[in-house]
Protein backbone atom coordinates (compact mmCIF):
# COMPACT_ATOMS: atom_id res chain seq x y z
CA UNK A 1 0.00 0.00 0.00
CA UNK A 2 1.36 3.07 -0.88
CA UNK A 3 1.37 5.43 2.50
CA UNK A 4 1.71 9.16 0.89
CA UNK A 5 -1.22 8.26 -1.88
CA UNK A 6 -3.70 6.94 1.36
CA UNK A 7 -2.75 9.84 3.42
CA UNK A 8 -3.39 12.30 0.18
CA UNK A 9 -7.23 10.87 -0.18
CA UNK A 10 -8.02 11.34 2.87
CA UNK A 11 -7.50 15.02 2.60
CA UNK A 12 -10.68 16.73 3.76
CA UNK A 13 -11.03 20.49 3.56
CA UNK A 14 -13.33 22.94 4.70
CA UNK A 15 -13.62 26.60 3.26
CA UNK A 16 -15.79 29.65 3.93
CA UNK A 17 -14.72 33.36 3.89
CA UNK A 18 -15.09 36.84 6.12
CA UNK A 19 -15.54 39.94 4.71
CA UNK A 20 -17.71 40.60 1.51
CA UNK A 21 -17.69 40.22 -2.32
CA UNK A 22 -17.88 43.90 -2.60
CA UNK A 23 -15.73 46.65 -4.30
CA UNK A 24 -17.86 49.85 -2.56
CA UNK A 25 -15.57 50.25 -0.63
CA UNK A 26 -16.68 54.11 0.49
CA UNK A 27 -19.87 52.55 0.60
CA UNK A 28 -19.56 50.06 3.20
CA UNK A 29 -18.16 47.14 1.43
CA UNK A 30 -15.17 45.59 3.66
CA UNK A 31 -11.64 46.47 2.83
CA UNK A 32 -10.27 43.06 3.32
CA UNK A 33 -11.66 39.46 2.50
CA UNK A 34 -10.53 36.09 3.51
CA UNK A 35 -10.71 32.99 3.03
CA UNK A 36 -10.04 30.38 5.42
CA UNK A 37 -9.46 26.76 4.79
CA UNK A 38 -9.64 24.22 7.67
CA UNK A 39 -7.52 20.81 6.56
CA UNK A 40 -7.70 17.43 7.83
CA UNK A 41 -5.19 14.85 6.92
CA UNK A 42 -7.40 11.89 9.15
CA UNK A 43 -10.95 10.75 9.10
CA UNK A 44 -10.18 10.05 12.88
CA UNK A 45 -9.32 13.43 13.77
CA UNK A 46 -12.06 14.83 11.64
CA UNK A 47 -14.76 13.18 13.68
CA UNK A 48 -12.97 13.74 16.95
CA UNK A 49 -13.21 17.55 16.00
CA UNK A 50 -17.12 17.44 15.04
CA UNK A 51 -17.72 15.34 18.22
CA UNK A 52 -15.94 17.92 20.46
CA UNK A 53 -17.46 21.27 18.94
CA UNK A 54 -21.31 19.73 19.17
CA UNK A 55 -20.17 18.92 23.28
CA UNK A 56 -19.29 22.68 23.40
CA UNK A 57 -22.51 23.56 21.97
CA UNK A 58 -24.17 21.42 24.28
CA UNK A 59 -22.63 22.98 27.10
CA UNK A 60 -22.62 26.57 25.96
CA UNK A 61 -26.49 26.73 24.25
CA UNK A 62 -27.74 23.60 26.03
CA UNK A 63 -29.47 22.90 22.71
CA UNK A 64 -27.87 21.27 19.45
CA UNK A 65 -29.46 23.28 16.74
CA UNK A 66 -27.33 26.87 17.66
CA UNK A 67 -25.06 27.63 14.74
CA UNK A 68 -21.48 28.76 15.56
CA UNK A 69 -20.97 32.02 13.85
CA UNK A 70 -18.01 34.41 14.27
CA UNK A 71 -20.30 37.46 13.79
CA UNK A 72 -23.13 36.12 16.12
CA UNK A 73 -20.76 35.48 18.81
CA UNK A 74 -19.57 37.20 21.81
CA UNK A 75 -15.90 36.99 22.74
CA UNK A 76 -16.38 34.44 25.46
CA UNK A 77 -17.94 31.68 23.38
CA UNK A 78 -15.41 32.57 20.52
CA UNK A 79 -12.55 32.07 22.79
CA UNK A 80 -14.03 29.14 24.13
CA UNK A 81 -14.43 27.42 20.47
CA UNK A 82 -10.74 28.38 19.24
CA UNK A 83 -9.74 27.30 22.55
CA UNK A 84 -11.06 23.81 22.13
CA UNK A 85 -10.10 23.15 18.58
CA UNK A 86 -7.22 24.32 18.89
CA UNK A 87 -6.78 20.80 21.17
CA UNK A 88 -6.49 19.02 17.68
CA UNK A 89 -4.59 18.27 14.84
CA UNK A 90 -5.85 20.41 11.21
CA UNK A 91 -3.60 23.07 9.64
CA UNK A 92 -4.90 26.43 8.28
CA UNK A 93 -4.23 28.11 4.83
CA UNK A 94 -5.70 31.46 4.21
CA UNK A 95 -5.68 34.00 1.38
CA UNK A 96 -6.14 37.68 2.60
CA UNK A 97 -7.29 40.27 0.19
CA UNK A 98 -6.84 43.49 0.16
CA UNK A 99 -9.25 44.85 -2.30
CA UNK A 100 -7.43 47.68 -3.51
CA UNK A 101 -4.87 45.29 -5.06
CA UNK A 102 -7.51 43.96 -7.38
CA UNK A 103 -7.72 45.54 -10.23
CA UNK A 104 -9.38 43.25 -12.45
CA UNK A 105 -13.12 45.06 -14.00
CA UNK A 106 -14.67 41.08 -14.01
CA UNK A 107 -13.37 40.69 -10.62
CA UNK A 108 -14.56 43.73 -9.22
CA UNK A 109 -18.27 43.54 -11.15
CA UNK A 110 -19.22 39.83 -10.64
CA UNK A 111 -19.04 38.76 -7.12
CA UNK A 112 -19.94 35.06 -7.87
CA UNK A 113 -16.16 35.26 -10.45
CA UNK A 114 -14.24 36.99 -7.85
CA UNK A 115 -15.50 34.31 -5.37
CA UNK A 116 -14.64 31.24 -7.26
CA UNK A 117 -11.17 33.03 -8.55
CA UNK A 118 -9.86 33.45 -4.59
CA UNK A 119 -10.85 29.68 -4.07
CA UNK A 120 -8.96 28.55 -6.91
CA UNK A 121 -6.18 30.50 -5.95
CA UNK A 122 -5.64 29.45 -2.16
CA UNK A 123 -6.17 26.36 -3.50
CA UNK A 124 -3.87 25.98 -6.45
CA UNK A 125 -0.67 27.77 -4.72
CA UNK A 126 -0.90 25.34 -1.81
CA UNK A 127 2.59 24.41 -2.21
CA UNK A 128 1.53 20.79 -2.64
CA UNK A 129 0.29 20.87 0.77
CA UNK A 130 -3.71 19.74 -0.45
CA UNK A 131 -3.64 17.22 -3.08
CA UNK A 132 -6.79 14.49 -3.85
CA UNK A 133 -8.66 16.54 -1.40
CA UNK A 134 -12.38 16.54 -0.89
CA UNK A 135 -13.55 19.81 -0.80
CA UNK A 136 -16.58 21.12 1.52
CA UNK A 137 -17.80 25.04 0.65
CA UNK A 138 -20.10 27.14 2.62
CA UNK A 139 -23.28 27.40 0.07
CA UNK A 140 -25.53 29.07 2.63
CA UNK A 141 -26.89 32.25 2.56
CA UNK A 142 -27.73 34.03 -0.55
CA UNK A 143 -25.16 33.33 -2.60
CA UNK A 144 -25.84 31.79 -5.70
CA UNK A 145 -24.38 28.75 -6.77
CA UNK A 146 -24.30 26.89 -9.80
CA UNK A 147 -22.63 23.50 -11.17
CA UNK A 148 -20.63 25.56 -13.09
CA UNK A 149 -18.98 26.68 -9.76
CA UNK A 150 -17.45 23.05 -9.40
CA UNK A 151 -17.12 22.46 -13.03
CA UNK A 152 -14.96 25.88 -12.87
CA UNK A 153 -12.68 24.68 -10.03
CA UNK A 154 -12.24 20.94 -11.21
CA UNK A 155 -10.92 22.47 -14.65
CA UNK A 156 -8.55 25.16 -13.00
CA UNK A 157 -7.19 22.24 -9.93
CA UNK A 158 -6.72 19.62 -11.86
CA UNK A 159 -4.38 18.34 -14.62
CA UNK A 160 -2.75 15.28 -16.15
CA UNK A 161 0.35 16.01 -13.59
CA UNK A 162 -1.62 17.09 -10.48
CA UNK A 163 -4.90 16.05 -9.15
CA UNK A 164 -6.03 19.10 -6.39
CA UNK A 165 -9.86 18.36 -5.69
CA UNK A 166 -11.26 14.54 -5.41
CA UNK A 167 -14.57 16.26 -5.23
CA UNK A 168 -16.32 19.33 -4.10
CA UNK A 169 -19.39 19.66 -2.05
CA UNK A 170 -21.46 23.23 -1.17
CA UNK A 171 -22.96 22.49 2.40
CA UNK A 172 -25.09 24.13 4.48
CA UNK A 173 -23.55 25.52 7.44
CA UNK A 174 -26.73 25.10 9.63
CA UNK A 175 -26.07 21.36 9.44
CA UNK A 176 -22.11 21.08 9.52
CA UNK A 177 -20.19 22.11 12.78
CA UNK A 178 -16.76 22.02 10.63
CA UNK A 179 -18.31 24.63 8.07
CA UNK A 180 -19.01 26.27 11.03
CA UNK A 181 -15.64 26.10 12.43
CA UNK A 182 -14.04 27.87 8.90
CA UNK A 183 -16.31 30.15 9.49
CA UNK A 184 -14.62 30.96 13.30
CA UNK A 185 -11.50 30.89 12.15
CA UNK A 186 -12.38 32.70 9.16
CA UNK A 187 -13.24 35.10 11.53
CA UNK A 188 -10.93 35.21 13.69
CA UNK A 189 -8.34 36.65 11.02
CA UNK A 190 -10.15 38.54 9.50
CA UNK A 191 -10.89 40.39 13.13
CA UNK A 192 -6.76 40.37 12.97
CA UNK A 193 -6.67 42.92 10.42
CA UNK A 194 -9.61 45.22 11.87
CA UNK A 195 -6.96 47.36 14.11
CA UNK A 196 -9.99 49.44 14.80
CA UNK A 197 -11.49 46.57 17.17
CA UNK A 198 -10.11 46.41 20.77
CA UNK A 199 -9.82 42.56 20.74
CA UNK A 200 -8.35 42.42 16.88
CA UNK A 201 -5.25 40.39 18.46
CA UNK A 202 -6.68 37.89 20.59
CA UNK A 203 -8.59 35.29 18.72
CA UNK A 204 -5.93 34.42 16.04
CA UNK A 205 -3.47 34.56 18.53
CA UNK A 206 -5.48 31.17 20.56
CA UNK A 207 -5.15 29.16 16.96
CA UNK A 208 -1.31 30.81 15.44
CA UNK A 209 0.04 27.08 15.64
CA UNK A 210 -2.67 25.69 13.17
CA UNK A 211 -2.06 28.32 11.11
CA UNK A 212 0.27 26.98 8.26
CA UNK A 213 0.05 29.68 5.81
CA UNK A 214 -1.52 33.09 5.81
CA UNK A 215 -1.03 34.12 2.13
CA UNK A 216 -1.48 37.92 1.68
CA UNK A 217 -2.86 38.61 -2.35
CA UNK A 218 -0.75 40.81 -4.17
Amino acid sequence: MNKGKQKDNNTLVFIDDSGDAGFKLSKGSSEFFIISAIIFDDNLEVERTAVAIKELRRELFRRDDVEFKFHKSNKNVRKKFLEKISEFKFRVRCLVVDKKNIYSKHLRTDKNSFYGYIIKTMLKYSENTILDAKIRIDGSGDRIFRKSFTTYLRKELNNNEKKILKNCKLIDSKNDVLIQMADMVAGSIYRSYQKDKNDAGIYKNIIKKRIEDEWNFH
